[in-house]
């Protein structure tokens, strides 16, 4: 009986140390590429900080630290507040094509190519923001309701500039273009170019937040860029344009059944 016991409880802390890695190994994923990864070096350089003053007799400063790290748990909700939102709004699944045939997926996909195509030789600034799994309402700011099947003809009057809406940003929920004129939040982060505009700073400042895909048509250059976790793929080409768009939007009970 001793001996079962003994087993089982090597097998719930293997069980413990699997989970405990698991978590940290999906927190690495969720932060990897963000400026998480930076606050979170400078918290480790203060806990090195915190011990290096306990060794070496630094009385004020290991008081300070010993303050500012007892109230660690506060810290951290503050610094990581978008990143704990993005990782607890993942709970909730909404697929971008859940509710959609396979003919009217690739329909959809095929008008925003064929869209984008014409709006980069125009020469017009686009941006259009395809949701996924997580929700983006709570992140967009004024625009106007709309109901439509995205169109590239709709699409090309929307974001011409006589358009009252064109500056703002094309929102496309469960394939439907549902709002137009956006405002998205702008990236903070420093390390992004200061070549890229408005429109580029604020579709990584959005997929920073949330797993949104959107696509971006330099208005000075006409080039098709498509930005998702807060990185940018520029100068897309048409085909290759669908094959991202087909990988990154394809609903995933199609590609199990194609793996």
């Amino acid at each position: 009986m001793f001996e079962m016991l003994t087993n089982f409880r090597w097998f719930l802390d293997l069980l413990d140390i699997l989970l405990v890695a698991f978590i940290i190994y999906r927190i690495i994923l969720l932060i990897k590429g963000t400026r998480a990864v930076q606050m979170l070096l400078g918290l480790a350089v203060l806990l090195i900080v915190y011990v290096a003053s306990q060794i070496g007799g630094l009385y004020t400063l290991n008081w300070i630290l010993d303050n500012f790290l007892s109230s660690i748990i506060l810290v951290i909700v503050v610094l990581f507040q978008h990143d704990i939102r993005r990782a607890l709004i993942h709970v909730g699944r909404n697929p971008f094509f859940a509710d959609l045939s396979f003919r009217e997926e690739t329909r959809v996909i095929d008008e925003l190519c064929k869209g984008c195509v014409a709006l980069s030789q125009k020469n017009l600034g686009a941006l259009i923001v395809i949701e996924r799994e997580t929700g983006i309402n709570d992140f967009l700011e004024v625009g106007s309701e709309l109901d439509a099947k995205p169109s590239s003809d709709l699409l090309q009057a929307i974001f011409h500039h006589a358009s009252p809406i064109h500056d703002g940003a094309v929102i496309i929920q469960r394939g439907r273009i549902t709002r137009a004129g956006c405002f998205l939040p702008l990236t903070q982060n420093p390390d992004v170019s200061p070549r890229f505009g408005t429109r580029h700073r604020a579709a990584i400042g959005l997929t920073e937040l949330v797993d949104a895909v959107v696509i971006v048509v330099s208005e000075e250059t006409g080039q098709v860029s498509v930005v998702i976790g807060g990185k940018i793929t520029r100068e897309l080409e048409a085909t290759t344009l669908k094959k991202v768009l087909k990988r990154l939007l394809e609903p995933r009970r199609i590609r199990g059944k194609k793996s």
